[in-house]
């Protein structure tokens, strides 16, 4: 049996990402400009997102803040040749109402969003991504709140830029959490794992 090496995967520029039509229904991040495949969320991770996702939204319309709360599949630049889709993020209206007047045909900022939450997905490398690769980018890039939720573990953690630098607090069970952007709003990290 002869094995024979996969051809390598030819890089992209972040322009070439923003125009890349996938052959499958999948979603890519551009990770030093290779696509990397988003891997199917569990119901689990669905319905953490879906209630956040109510939650922030109902605090957006009470307040009268021109945001936009959007879910998996918007994404922001992180680095020349990087960019993530988190799982949900909190963003400018202005930023996005310039990004449809670009008539983007990808919905990815290249300025820092308000907010990016990750729910953490298993296995190791996941972990890693949401962690370490992109708390740094997050940072790096200016976001200055970064949620790392994580069921498996049973916490959250809250991530706040202060001075360029994430300041982390981490949460679980009955603790109360108030994200930065809407200090009224009082979730317990159980309340959030049970969607």
């Amino acid at each position: 049996m002869t094995i024979t090496k996969a051809a390598p995967q030819q890089l992209l520029t972040f322009e070439q990402y923003l125009d890349y039509e996938p052959d499958d229904d999948r979603l890519y991040e551009l990770v030093d400009g290779a696509l990397v495949p988003m891997t199917p969320v569990s119901p689990e991770h669905s319905d953490i997102v879906d209630f956040l996702y109510r939650c922030f939204l109902r605090e957006i319309e009470r307040l009268g803040h021109d945001w936009r709360v959007k879910q998996l599949g918007v994404g922001v630049r992180t680095r020349a040749t990087r960019a993530r889709l988190p799982d949900l993020c909190v963003i400018d209206g202005a930023d996005w109402r310039q990004l449809k007047q670009q008539q983007a045909k990808s919905a990815v900022l290249q300025v820092p969003l308000l907010m990016a939450v990750e729910v953490v997905s298993p296995g190791k490398r996941s972990r890693k991504r949401d962690y370490e690769e992109k708390r740094q980018e997050y940072q790096q890039r200016g976001i200055t709140e970064y949620w790392i939720i994580d069921a498996a573990a049973a916490k959250l953690t809250q991530l706040l830029l202060s001075d360029g630098v994430y300041q982390e607090t981490v949460f679980s069970s009955e603790d109360t959490i108030r994200p930065q952007l809407f200090p009224d709003l009082s979730l317990t990290v159980d309340q959030i794992l049970a969607g």
